[in-house]
């Protein structure tokens, strides 16, 4: 059940075309601390890394959540170190890190996010489809930062939550509601900071693509769990914080359509095995369920769920789109409403997850 988690942790972000030659239109990377020139990207996928480290022996920049592969720098006259990876990597966003004589350190010139449990250095290549998240001049949503009482945990919590355009102006609607996990390794920040899950549904509400309704987005841990022991991770902990914490906390505080026709659950990589599981769990809280690589459903898994609106289920096409393909066809043989996307050219990343929310949000609350 776990393994699919794992795959998180081994992707190194590289396309499979590593001989072409370099082209020299290297920008700065739009992760970047403001008025940094480097890390770079090029056209064609290429990264270029520049540390200033005059003291060092060795350098070596790790891409991929995990910090697996690795880019060697070397070091010029002036104790700087420049380097480019040895082929292109998939477009959309990436974490690395710095190895430095054996220490771990972020880049000095990029933009931190949590992923891997640490904040990370983070990489945009720029993608083909980048409009659909891009900041635009259209209305926007706001994304808010509460804190909800957690009774069972012992303390209080801590939650995002979208509210598209219009909320406070049309204070007699209300709203569904998609509560989106992240991924092992990251928070409650990841959907907005690195998935753009903000702009992705501003954007579609302004073309008219989809209803406009709230996103919910909190930590998915109740106790932290090291690399190796997702194993010892009880769903019953993070299951009782979000049906009977959460929800009734958002219910109680915003303009929602408290009900199960009106409320979905999702996630990505370990934030799908916590949506399978709650859903198989509690059959009649949710109405829309969404695996993003994230592992899939049978028509056994869902033989009591008969209220059931929606079954998502996406991968990228580098992960297994076959398995994906296959679940579908079998649910959908079973009279099931289930849809599958394949995200095409990318693997167990970012860009997968904010072009699967993208597929899924027109299809939620129809």
């Amino acid at each position: 059940m776990l393994v699919f988690v794992a795959i998180l942790l081994c992707y190194s972000g590289f396309s499979q075309n590593p001989q072409q030659e370099i082209k020299e239109d290297f920008k700065p990377s739009s992760k970047n601390q403001p008025g940094q020139e480097y890390p770079q990207v090029n056209s064609q996928g290429y990264a270029r890394f520049r540390i200033v480290a005059p003291a060092a022996d060795s350098v070596r920049v790790s891409l991929g959540l995990g910090g697996q592969g690795g880019t060697k720098l070397e070091k010029n006259e002036e104790g700087v170190w420049m380097g480019t990876t040895a082929g292109p990597m998939d477009e959309g966003f990436h974490y690395y890190h710095v190895n430095v004589d054996g220490g771990t350190f972020n880049d000095p010139g990029a933009k931190n996010y949590y992923g891997s449990v640490r904040w990370e250095s983070g990489i945009e290549i720029p993608a083909h489809d980048q409009e659909f998240y891009a900041l635009k001049n259209v209305s926007h949503g706001s994304v808010q930062q509460i804190l909800f009482s957690s009774p069972s945990t012992k303390t209080s919590r801590r939650a995002f939550v979208y509210t598209p355009p219009g909320y406070y102006e049309n204070r007699d609607k209300n709203y569904p509601v998609l509560y989106l996990q992240h991924g092992w390794g990251e928070d409650e920040t990841a959907w907005s900071n690195q998935g753009h899950a903000n702009l992705i549904m501003d954007n579609l509400i302004a073309e008219g693509k989809t209803a406009p309704f709230l996103i919910v987005m909190t930590y998915g841990m109740t106790n932290e769990i090291k690399w190796g022991g997702l194993k010892d991770f009880d769903i019953k902990h993070f299951q009782t914080v979000l049906v009977d914490e959460l929800i009734p906390y958002v219910d109680e505080n915003f303009r929602t359509i408290a009900d199960e026709e009106h409320r979905a659950m999702a996630g990505l990589s370990m934030g799908g095995m916590e949506t399978k599981m709650i859903t198989l769990n509690k059959p009649h809280v949710f109405s829309h369920y969404a695996l993003l690589s994230g592992g899939t459903y049978s028509p056994k898994d869902l033989q009591n769920h008969k209220d059931l609106k929606l079954v998502f289920i996406s991968c990228g096409s580098k992960e297994r789109p076959d398995a994906v393909k296959n679940s579908v066809e079998e649910l959908k043989a079973a009279g099931f409403n289930t849809v599958s996307y394949i995200s095409e050219g990318t693997a167990h990343e970012f860009q997968t997850w904010r072009r699967s929310l993208h597929e899924l949000a027109p299809l939620l609350f129809n």
